[in-house]
């Protein structure tokens, strides 16, 4: 059953309930009212009736007094003597035949109405009487009752509870048909939210979304809602796959990376196998002394310099593993030690070991009094790791010039401001550069490196709710300013 169709159930059924309980209590008024002024009526016609005894040889002979009239509605009067037991009718209880019950004089009747039954043909009809006892001197000698029949009053009744029934039908019916029009109206909304759900369903367009209905009800505002999480799943979507691309990136990448050292550790130690197996043969062979000799020193000198390479391969394979295992811990939600990092003492240190780093570029330290005294909230190799990585780049992309050192203090951070006059980027790059493996066009093929120590500095970065800002300018360096919040505590 439709949510529609309920709903104008609902509707129609507290309709015919308000409509039940609204008629019966209109038709019981009426019908009250209707009654009472019939008991009126017959008491008032009861109550002029005068009656008349006459005592005759010790009997008493009551009737109606001459100058009494019966006025009005058809009423029904009959005199009941009890010190004789004679009845008189009215005419027309005689030309109907018709004999109204009394109670004996034992039953001491009380004036008062009560309701019967009399039978006029072959069909019964209920009577309305008002009863009214006779005494002399106290004595109970006769009752007059005083009645009719009301029949027209019951059609009258009953034509109106058949009006309420039908007129209450008819309101049901054309509420209930309205109430359809009205439920298909207001829920049509809710159709078209079926519908976009069933598109997005049917295909993987997260971008649709559901038009606003023109009156802001409940059912706007759930619009609205939908369309917030449609926005949020479209983007929660959109970085799932982006994080999917960058994985099969990465795996792509590393697996480059991993392959080159590699191959030519490989292909070396396959030279020295098939070098030193050649001498190896010969010296079998017998070969003269003064023609092993020269043999022997140059391959000496090929396996000196095999070895060299095998040595710079498995030396960049294990930096390139050590940074792969920090992005793997960076991925995996790897949470840092920390505490506070006096950070005047760390540059220092960093300053010292700076200066044994292969580089052809020159080291200046600037001014670094504004970190005298500052704390950080952090951990102290990660942090050295982070400076390192600048550092280290600067020296990397700067074949000639200088590589300068400073800190500032603004308000509640601190900051390193590490600037070199090496190749410089596009700026266009610079969004790019914290990407995993990228590398800017310029430096390809000109300087080594794996393009990971970036992302990694970054992920440190990020940890430490620091910042980095960039200003860099081809052919004439870069400037990485890295802040870091104060920890005043």
């Amino acid at each position: 059953m439709s949510l529609r169709l309920r709903l104008t159930l609902w509707y129609s059924a507290m309709l015919a309930g308000a409509l039940i309980i609204f008629g019966g209590i209109v038709y019981f008024f009426i019908s009250w009212n209707t009654y009472t002024d019939l008991k009126d009526e017959v008491r008032a016609q009861s109550e002029k009736l005068v009656i008349v005894g006459t005592s005759f040889l010790n009997s008493l002979d009551l009737n109606l007094d001459r100058q009494s009239r019966i006025e009005g509605k058809d009423m029904y009067v009959q005199l009941v003597n009890y010190s004789n037991g004679k009845i008189l009718r009215s005419t027309n209880l005689i030309d109907q035949e018709l004999s109204i019950p009394y109670p004996d004089a034992d039953s001491l009747p009380q004036l008062g109405f009560v309701e019967t039954q009399v039978v006029i043909g072959s069909k019964k009809y209920n009577m309305i009487m008002y009863q009214r006892p006779l005494h002399i001197q106290d004595e109970l000698v006769g009752l007059l009752q005083v009645g009719a029949i009301p029949y027209n009053e019951e059609q009258f009744l009953k034509g109106l509870l058949n009006s309420f029934l039908f007129a209450s039908i008819v309101t049901v019916l054309v509420a209930f048909s309205i109430g359809m029009i009205i439920a298909r109206q207001a829920l049509r909304p809710i159709e078209k939210v079926i519908d976009a759900t069933k598109s997005i369903e049917r295909g993987s367009d997260l971008s649709v979304r559901i038009a606003e209905p023109p009156v802001k009800d409940e059912i706007g505002t759930l619009v609205d809602t939908l369309n917030l999480m449609l926005s949020r799943l479209e983007k929660a979507y959109n970085e799932l796959d982006e994080a999917y691309r960058a994985q099969r990136r990465f795996v792509s990448d590393a697996s480059h990376e991993l392959r080159t050292p590699l191959t030519t550790i490989r292909g070396n130690i396959d030279l020295l196998e098939k070098m030193w197996s050649q001498t190896k043969v010969q010296a079998q062979l017998g070969e003269a002394a003064n023609s092993i000799i020269p043999i022997h020193e140059n391959h000496f000198e090929l396996s000196q310099e095999a070895m060299m390479d095998i040595s710079a391969e498995a030396k960049r394979m294990s930096t390139l593993v050590n940074d792969l295992l920090a992005l793997a811990r960076a991925d995996a939600g790897y949470v840092m030690e920390k505490y506070q990092v006096d950070v005047y003492a760390l540059t220092e240190a960093i300053v010292r070991r700076a200066q044994l780093l292969p580089r052809r570029a020159s080291w200046e330290v600037g001014d670094l009094s504004a970190l005298q005294g500052v704390t950080v909230y952090g951990n102290e190799d990660y942090l050295q790791q982070l400076l390192f990585i600048f550092i280290e780049n600067g020296f990397k992309y700067t074949p000639k010039g200088s590589v300068t050192l400073n800190a500032i203090r603004k308000d509640d951070y601190m900051a390193w401001i590490i600037s070199d006059t090496g190749l410089g980027m596009n700026p266009e790059q610079v969004p790019h550069i914290f990407d995993r493996f990228y590398r800017a066009d310029e430096s390809r093929g000109v300087t080594a490196g794996t393009g990971l120590g970036l992302a990694i500095g970054k992920w440190i970065l990020d940890e430490h709710q620091g910042s980095v800002e960039v200003t860099t300018e081809e052919g004439k360096g870069s400037t990485f300013t890295i802040w870091l919040p104060i920890d005043f505590a």
